[in-house]
């Protein structure tokens, strides 16, 4: 019975970490370091939609399967909400069945930085944009050939941009 107890508790315990630092907002921001395009806390608001604050600015997660651009498959590219720097192309899309974005490579390495998040039970790889910090989501080394990693986005930190899948 004391085991049952024990393991019952340790479920639950993980269910809400996990949960809640997924849906939640976090500590520590990229966007609190120095990067090219900075705004104050104000012009960020009046420039993004609440949804899009959350996320690029306080580096929370939009529900699985609630952006438009999981399903897009449009050949362009993907650039920050939050500056309209181009990081992503349709060309490294994939379908990840996660309920976000997924890519397996970045325009280049330039365009993005990537930190350790200690937030959950176990460490992942922040991914921003290199340009104003804005939070995109997390890489995970579990993606396709010929990178092996699945960089899984929030849809709402990205703008599509049909047309061309290369930057120029």
């Amino acid at each position: 019975m004391r085991r049952r107890n024990f393991l019952a508790g340790t479920a639950a315990l993980a269910v809400t970490a996990v949960g809640g630092s997924l849906f939640f907002r976090g500590g520590a921001h990229a966007s609190d370091e120095a990067f090219p395009v900075t705004k104050t806390e104000d012009e960020w608001r009046k420039l993004l939609t609440p949804d899009q604050f959350a996320v690029l600015r306080e580096e929370a997660t939009e529900r699985p399967f609630s952006s438009p651009l999981n399903e897009n498959k449009a050949s362009g590219l993907y650039a920050c909400a939050g500056c309209d720097t181009p990081a992503y192309s349709s060309e490294t899309k994939f379908e990840s069945g996660t309920g976000w974005p997924s890519f397996w490579a970045p325009l280049s390495d330039d365009v993005i930085g990537t930190r350790e998040d200690y937030r959950l039970i176990y460490t992942r790889t922040e991914v921003h944009c290199a340009t104003c910090g804005g939070h995109f989501g997390h890489i995970f080394d579990d993606g396709p050939k010929p990178t092996g990693k699945r960089h899984c986005l929030n849809g709402v930190a990205l703008n599509f941009r049909p047309g061309a899948a290369t930057a120029s």
